[in-house]
Parts: structure tokens; sequence; C-alpha cells
């Protein structure tokens, strides 16, 4: 898995949580424009791949394949 999703997945997996919005998903790239871009690439690929789920209102889920995923 490329560095930027893996950062995003660390994120639930730091925090303990299933759920969280966009605003704690930045935490993994920093407040650098270009390193935002980089993490909303980095949802997206993991929604692709099965791993995370939109929730609507800038919130996005762990699916049963990211919590496994997270879980290693």
């Amino acid at each position: 898995m490329e560095p930027f999703p893996s950062r995003v997945l660390e994120v639930f997996r730091d925090l303990g949580r299933d759920r969280l919005d966009l605003h704690a998903l930045f935490e993994a790239g920093g407040n650098e424009a270009a390193q935002r871009a980089e993490v909303l690439d980095a949802i997206e690929s993991l929604i692709r791949e099965g791993l995370l789920e939109a929730q609507g209102g800038d919130f996005y889920e762990l699916t049963e394949k990211g919590k496994r995923a997270i879980s290693h």
C-alpha cells in the first residue's frame, strides 16, 4: 500500500475509531495544501479498494476489510 493511504488508515488505528471526519484525517498529511490533496486522493483510493466508505457530511468509516487491515 502507498504511504498516504497507509497513513490515513493509521489515523483510524491511532485514534481507536471506526468513523472519522475529514478534518481528523487531514492530520495524516499536515496543513499544506498539497498534502491535503494527497490525503483526499488516499481516501478515494481506500474507498475504491473497499477499505473505507463515505458516510456523508465529510465522514468516512472503515469497512470490515478496513478494520481487518488496521488490526494487523
